[in-house]
């Protein structure tokens, strides 16, 4: 298909990043995944080609560019299954909560340093007893004089270990409040008193993702650290959860689609009885169904990123997006690692770390079944 949304200047972005993975983060994947994480100095090499926070303006230290570049980042990190590296989740969910409702004095210290990549911004919402259902988060932040308290734990956080701050999701107001109400953001620097990781989480993909607990333990921050107005938490997520569930759809999408490009490659090279397992007819038949359900997700999509990138409200749409493309993602990794029968087994090939990495898509930034529930009351019912 062809695509008409990308400028000159993103496609000449997409040579320049396609050529960095290939130097700087395909040599390296074998050893994050051994070692569980990526290395540090990955992020400084990102951010000094300007590849992180690529839509934040120059006067906060970034690359002066839009959503659309970082779209490109996201798929061509997918195109090399790196699925560890989360550029995307510090780049285009977490710094967004910063740029927009942070203090000057936060940003002026913190936006410069997120887009060069010394500093690495994680997430903390999720809690051991809640997950999509945010209204009902336990941690708690107190005020005391000019400090706020935070106590609670949090887990299944990005960039857990790796992370130099979060932002964290709270209970300001009291046992009676209204739980939408009461619900606060603040920004949390990982080196103060208090924050506290934990371990470090064995998953089922993703390997070289550090996925940690994070424990908040009489955790000080300055009043100045709340993000936006005390109780205003639930509607900040609300207004920042389009792009995170959109940047989730984009990355399916481009995995979707190498994984396609691959399998089309081995079944032209395997051969069963005699000839290319491509020239058996259900092969044809399984491949044309995948390529069909790619091409339709690919259409869909980039229509939405268009309008995402000019600011248009699309709640239901990013909604639907985040939960056709990965379940789309999961039924063409199935499909296609059959095809590579025995192999598609080993963690060797891709298409077995794929398959793996894939399952969380459906998990992660809202479950399908929460993306059901929100697009059914878009439409009304």
């Amino acid at each position: 298909m062809q695509r008409t949304l990308f400028s000159d200047e993103h496609d000449a972005m997409r040579e320049a990043v396609r050529a960095w993975v290939d130097s700087e983060v395909r040599p390296h994947q074998e050893q994050w995944r051994r070692d569980g994480i990526v290395d540090r100095e990955i992020w400084r090499s990102a951010g000094a080609l300007g590849l992180l926070c690529t839509w934040m303006e120059e006067r906060w230290g970034g690359p002066g560019g839009d959503f659309l570049h970082a779209v490109v980042v996201i798929e061509e990190l997918a195109r090399a299954y790196e699925s560890g590296f989360a550029a995307a989740l510090h780049s285009d969910i977490v710094v967004p909560y910063v740029h927009a409702f942070a203090t000057n004095a936060v940003k002026e210290v913190w936006l410069p340093r997120c887009a060069s990549g010394d500093a690495v911004g994680a997430l903390a919402m999720t809690e051991p007893d809640t997950g999509s259902d945010v209204a009902a988060i336990r941690t708690r932040a107190v005020r005391d004089g000019d400090d706020w308290v935070i106590d609670g734990s949090k887990t299944f956080i990005s960039n857990g270990l790796s992370c130099d701050f979060a932002v964290v999701a709270a209970r300001t107001g009291g046992p009676d409040a209204d739980p939408h109400a009461a619900l606060s953001l603040f920004f949390v620097e990982a080196d103060r008193p208090g924050f506290v990781r934990g371990k470090k989480l064995e998953k089922m993909g993703m390997a070289s993702q550090d996925t940690a607990e994070l424990h908040f333990e009489g955790c000080r921050v300055p009043a100045s650290h709340l993000l936006g107005q005390e109780g205003g938490g639930f509607l900040m997520l609300m207004n920042k959860l389009q792009q995170e569930r959109l940047v989730v759809a984009v990355g399916a999408q481009a995995s979707a689609e190498q994984v396609l490009a691959d399998t089309m490659v081995w079944v032209q090279e395997r051969k069963a009885f005699g000839k290319p397992i491509a020239r058996f007819q259900n092969t044809q038949f399984k491949l044309v169904e995948c390529a069909t359900e790619i091409e339709v997700g690919r259409a869909f999509l980039d229509r939405l990123i268009v309008e995402h990138t000019q600011g248009a409200y699309l709640v239901k749409e990013c909604s639907m997006a985040k939960y056709w493309q990965t379940e789309m993602l999961q039924r063409v990794c199935d499909t296609c690692l059959q095809l590579f029968g025995g192999y598609g087994y080993m963690l060797e090939y891709p298409i077995s770390r794929a398959f793996m990495d894939a399952r969380v898509q459906r998990i992660y930034a809202g479950t399908n079944e929460i993306m059901k529930v929100i697009v059914a009351r878009q439409l009304g019912l």
